[in-house]
């Protein structure tokens, strides 16, 4: 029986949520070292500001250089394989960072985490397992599952820390990346064969479409302010007075309010109607973060008001994002478009924290915030023409539980 279009399948919900899960995993070992690291680095021999800004963005340079090979990778050998590749590959840059003794250590692991660049797969695979109709829902899952590891990872950071400190959670990352292998491995549906009658879209033609040029800068400059901004906010909430100990409580009303705030927004069916209008009124938001923290002048309390609402509009575009991607990609360049999308993601994630930890050691953190806002409403701007999304292709019946794929020459 087809199922209806209004209401996911069982299997499309279990992909959706199989996805979403090791996206969540992953993303969270990644994300609890930002609150932690600065000042786990600032007690250490041989570190400055510089490079803790190139040890937190290294990560993301690897996965820009990275995520168009693994697209192309799974477009031939099948989604699977390569994802449990990739996480291979970003376990064993967390045992290294985890037994690293010097910067440059911690920094070699970083970049071998990065290594194992499987974003834009993994978006593609969601792609794959769901219909059209379906696909917004899918990626606002991941979307909110990414939102809420970054949540719980803010939280916990500071209680792990206490634990067993930076390395600790370095190698914790590693067991979380094992147990995304098995999700992989045994719960993830596998794609049916990809048609072979589609027009051809060429690379060329996905990096010159407006829409999804619009996205990618947008995700560049999203991803870019959060490095940037996690360079100075730790060190600007103990100038405030909050001991390092306690920024759990200032993650935990900050990101959870952002988060029960972002929820309405990828949740409620009527509000898909006004899609642009919450996209823009998202970034408007997040700049207006942004000026709250740079004139917050290490005082707490505008400090908190400041990430609230920076995080509340950061959830809402994390969400929206990846399925405003999904709906403008021609079907047969869905695979090109994510590994597009992944990769100027992570490079904003390496320029961000690089630029952010130079401009923080030379110039100061007011400039940093500086630069962030500038960046904020560079992006408003050329984000306002964008029209009304509308997905590319028509709505397929759902497939059925396909056998393994086979590998395809090139």
């Amino acid at each position: 029986m087809t199922p209806s279009p209004a209401r996911m399948s069982a299997r499309e919900l279990r992909a959706s949520l199989s996805l979403a899960s090791i996206f969540g995993l992953r993303l969270f070992g990644m994300f609890i070292i930002l609150p932690v690291f600065a000042l786990y680095a600032e007690r250490l021999p041989g570190w400055n500001l510089t490079l803790v800004g190139v040890a937190l963005g290294s990560y993301g340079l690897a996965q820009a250089a990275l995520q168009a090979p693994f697209g192309w990778a799974s477009d031939r050998l099948g989604r699977k394989p390569v994802l449990l590749a990739g996480l291979v590959v970003f376990a064993a840059g967390s045992l290294v960072c985890a037994l690293a003794q010097s910067p440059w250590m911690v920094i070699l692991g970083r970049t071998v985490q990065g290594a194992g660049a499987i974003s834009g797969v993994a978006i593609a695979m969601a792609a794959d397992l769901t219909r059209p109709s379906q696909r917004t829902k899918s990626m606002a899952i991941i979307g909110a599952t990414i939102g809420l590891s970054f949540a719980l990872s803010f939280v916990a950071a500071p209680f792990l820390q206490h634990a067993i400190d930076v390395p600790g959670i370095f190698a914790m990352t590693a067991v979380l990346a094992v147990a995304a292998m098995a999700i992989v491995a045994w719960v993830v549906p596998t794609p049916a064969a990809r048609r072979t009658d589609e027009p051809r879209v060429s690379f060329a033609a996905v990096l010159r479409d407006p829409e999804l040029l619009r996205l990618n800068v947008g995700i560049f400059g999203l991803h870019a302010i959060l490095m940037a901004l996690f360079v100075v906010v730790p060190l600007a909430l103990v100038r405030a007075g909050l001991p390092a100990g306690s920024h759990w409580g200032m993650y935990l009303g900050a990101v959870g309010a952002g988060f029960l705030i972002m929820l309405p927004f990828v949740a409620i069916r009527i509000l898909a109607r006004h899609e642009r209008a919450i996209f823009l009124g998202a970034v408007g938001v997040l700049a207006a973060g942004l000026c709250v923290l740079a004139a917050a002048a290490d005082r707490l309390w505008p400090l908190a008001a400041g990430l609230v609402i920076f995080f509340a509009a950061f959830n809402v575009l994390e969400a929206k994002l990846p399925a405003l991607v999904s709906k403008a990609a021609p079907p047969s360049a869905k695979g090109a478009a994510s590994g597009v999308y992944s990769s100027v993601q992570f490079l904003g994630t390496f320029v961000g924290g690089a630029a952010g930890g130079a401009i923080a050691q030379h110039f100061g953190p007011v400039a940093v915030l500086a630069c962030c806002i500038a960046i904020a409403a560079a992006w408003l701007a050329i984000a306002w023409p964008m029209g009304e999304p509308a997905a590319h292709e028509p709505e397929p019946q759902e497939p059925h539980e396909p056998h393994e794929p086979q590998a395809t020459n090139p």
